[in-house]
Formats: structure tokens, sequence, C-alpha cells
């Protein structure tokens, strides 16, 4: 084989194999980018509904879920604690009624449930001031929070806002509304979905 063809055919190859890796570099690096467009399994999960089994939650008592990474605050009230939601002295209440509050429509009445649910109490434990996380306090009659006139419900520390046992805000105090209710609904007795608004479930 002649110079020429031996050059020839080294070019081929060089060609060749250049051509091979430039392809492979350009796979490489398109697949992070082309992956960028397709939200992270995090991401996934922070706007997918949460599913939670209430069923060893006790009466009285409140567990925290996580959804859209925000606290969840679900409540299971008892007998007494709708009595007093219902007998509350609804002068204290900034919005009794829920009408400036962010709740889905079929969220209803002074208990802030679906009908039919008023035992449970579901809330974005955020305070609607500056977004501090309250405090539950189930202790009717504390006196660090007004004696005979708590009759249960949350604090929130940071700057004192206080809401009952349906999130509802007090009058004088720096939180603007009650506590928001999220979208949910009841897939059976002992499982609710957080994320999901009961009326397209």
């Amino acid at each position: 084989m002649t110079n020429d063809g031996v050059n020839q055919s080294r070019r081929n190859f060089l060609l060749g194999a250049t051509s091979v890796v430039g392809g492979a570099g350009v796979v490489g690096a398109a697949i992070p980018f082309v992956s960028s467009w397709q939200p992270s399994a995090k991401a996934k999960a922070a706007g997918a509904p949460v599913k939670v089994n209430i069923s060893k939650l006790e009466v009285g008592g409140r567990m925290v879920v996580e959804w859209r990474g925000k606290p969840v605050y679900i409540v299971r009230r008892n007998a007494e604690s709708l009595a007093a939601i219902n007998a509350i002295d609804t002068s204290i209440l900034r919005d009794a009624d829920s009408v400036s509050a962010s709740q889905p429509d079929y969220v209803a009445g002074s208990a802030r449930t679906l009908v039919g649910k008023e035992e449970y109490l579901i809330l974005v434990g955020l305070c609607t001031h500056l977004g501090c996380a309250p405090i539950y306090r189930p202790d009717v009659g504390a006196v660090d929070l007004g004696g005979d006139s708590w009759l249960g419900g949350f604090f929130c520390p940071c700057h004192g806002s206080k809401f009952d046992l349906s999130g509802r805000v007090f009058a004088g105090v720096p939180a603007p509304t009650n506590l928001e209710v999220p979208p949910h609904v009841y897939e059976s007795d002992d499982v609710v979905v957080i994320g999901i608004d009961s009326e397209v479930a």
C-alpha cells in the first residue's frame, strides 16, 4: 500500500473515531439538558396529594403531615370541643363565618369541615400573619391564653396570634385571616387524601 493509501486509511480512522467520541459527548451533554425539562421526583412529590391514615388518631390528638412543603394539622375533636366551637362568643373572632378564609366551598359551618366529618379538623399549620407554625393548645381555660375565654385552639408564640379549635382567628391579633383549610377528600372512614377536592374525587 502506498503512503497516500496509508494516510487516507489513517484519516478515515481518525475521522470515524472523532465522530464517535464527539457524538458520545453530544449525547452525554444532552441527557442532563433534556432531563432538566422533566420535574424531579422531589418536585412531583411536593405537589402530589398525600394519603393519610387517621384511624389511630386519638380524640383530642393532633397529627402533622406534609403537603406541598407545608405542615398540615389533623385534629380529632370531641363532642365538648364541637359544642365549645358553636358556643364561643363570636365577637372575639375576626371572621367567625370564615367569609375571608382560604378554604374549599364544600367546607361548611363553624366546624370548618365536610358535613358529617365535623370530628376532624384539617388545617394548613401556618399562621396567616408571617407563616410561623402555631402551637396546638387544646387546654381549656389556659391562664396564659385568656383563662375562661380560652376554649382550646392554636397559639402562635412568635407574635401572639390566637385561633379557636376551628382555626378561626381572634380579633385584635396580628394574623389577618383564619387558618387555611386545604382541599381534601375522605377515601374511607380511616383515610383522608390531602390535596384533592372532595367535589372532583
